[in-house]
């Protein structure tokens, strides 16, 4: 009891020191401690990484609905390839999207897959992002059907972790990528954010 009386005391005395005004700062509208001193946050530059062709051939995992959120379904990635000035390789058979569809279609994608450069070196990469577009559009992709990526969608975060030397910039690195679905595959172009 007396502990709370002495940490009520501090705050009270704390908020009627000489200069310090909490409430004149409130309601005048005053700056704040992140006052930006006259500068800018830098701006968002993209540098091409690669293009990604993710192959999706085994069989989906449907879990149906597990929670408020959707329903749960697993994609197998199978393997593919990624191509471009920044880095070239395979994807190998291991990883898969853990997705949930709410129910107006929106697709949460959640990857983790496993990439091996030209040089050998191991990749993990981690996506998350969005697929979303007119149900009669969704319907299409979801039947496997080629539509135009236009019509719809698909963003992802990437995220990477590697022990190569090579390419230990992944690890500080922040990528985009914008999709599409092509029947059993995903195509995607990879950016980084500089």
């Amino acid at each position: 009891m007396r502990r709370g009386w002495i940490v009520v005391g501090l705050v009270v005395a704390a908020l009627t020191l000489p200069g310090v005004s909490f409430s004149q700062q409130a309601s005048s509208g005053g700056t704040t401690v992140a006052d930006a001193k006259g500068y800018q946050p830098p701006k968002p530059v993209l540098e091409y990484m690669a293009r990604f062709y993710v192959d999706l051939v085994a069989p989906v995992w449907e879990f149906g609905k597990t929670s408020d959120l959707g329903n749960r379904r697993i994609i197998p990635i199978t393997g593919g390839k990624f191509e471009g000035p920044m880095i070239n390789g395979k994807i190998l058979n291991n990883g898969a999207d853990w997705q949930v569809v709410t129910k107006d279609g929106l697709a949460i994608i959640d990857t983790r897959y496993l990439l091996q450069a030209d040089d050998g070196s191991l990749i993990y990469l981690q996506t998350k992002g969005f697929r979303y577009g007119p149900p009669e559009v969704l319907a299409k992709v979801g039947k496997g059907e080629a539509v135009d990526p236009k019509l719809y969608s698909f963003r992802m975060t990437m995220n990477f972790e590697t022990a190569s030397k090579k390419y230990e910039f992944l690890n500080r690195a922040i990528g985009v990528g914008y999709a599409m679905r092509l029947g059993n595959a995903v195509v995607y172009d990879a950016y980084l954010l500089k």
